[in-house]
């Protein structure tokens, strides 16, 4: 009997945390022919969902897949994600999350999306440890997995939201 991957269990607990702390859940997935997504939305082979309560109907995070119905442009949409594929999930409020190593891209024939088709057996998971911040993007998803130094960090932290008391001496 083969081990259990690790990736479903650390998928439902970031998604619990994030709901219980009353951040919206964000999953980031790499997209192709096991994947059923608006592919008007999906950008260089990947999308990013809204994975909250509010954006999403019946959502259920098994082992294998995460199915549920949302709405994209008015029109109600099953979507279906293989665990497999997930490259991220974070809050988007603050960007704390988890993000995974990314299996090999699909090539451009590969995102034709059928509902008959069946996925390959589970492959396990590769994790990389809990980022402090986790960016919105998925490019820069897979940038900040290789690189770790926050003293590289491109542009300073967005200004706004709750207001902070600096104590000068």
């Amino acid at each position: 009997m083969s081990e259990t991957s690790t990736k479903p269990y650390l998928l439902r607990a970031i998604y619990e945390w994030c709901t219980d702390n009353g951040y919206t859940p964000y999953l980031a997935a790499r997209v192709d022919a096991h994947t059923r997504v608006p592919m008007q939305f999906v950008k260089n082979g990947e999308i990013v969902l809204n994975v909250s309560f509010e954006a999403t109907s019946g959502l259920k995070m098994d082992n294998e897949f995460v199915n549920f119905n949302a709405r994209f442009g008015g029109v109600s949409r099953e979507i279906s994600v293989p665990v497999e594929n997930v490259i991220a999930i974070y809050a988007r409020e603050n960007g704390q999350g988890m993000a995974f190593e990314a299996s090999a891209p699909a090539a451009e024939s590969d995102i034709e999306v059928t509902a008959e088709q069946e996925p390959d057996t589970e492959q396990t998971a590769t994790i990389t440890p809990i980022l402090s911040s986790v960016p919105s993007s998925t490019a820069d998803a897979k940038q900040g997995l290789s690189d770790t130094d926050p003293e590289k960090d491109p542009e300073p932290p967005k200004k706004g939201g709750r207001p902070t008391l600096t104590r000068i001496k």
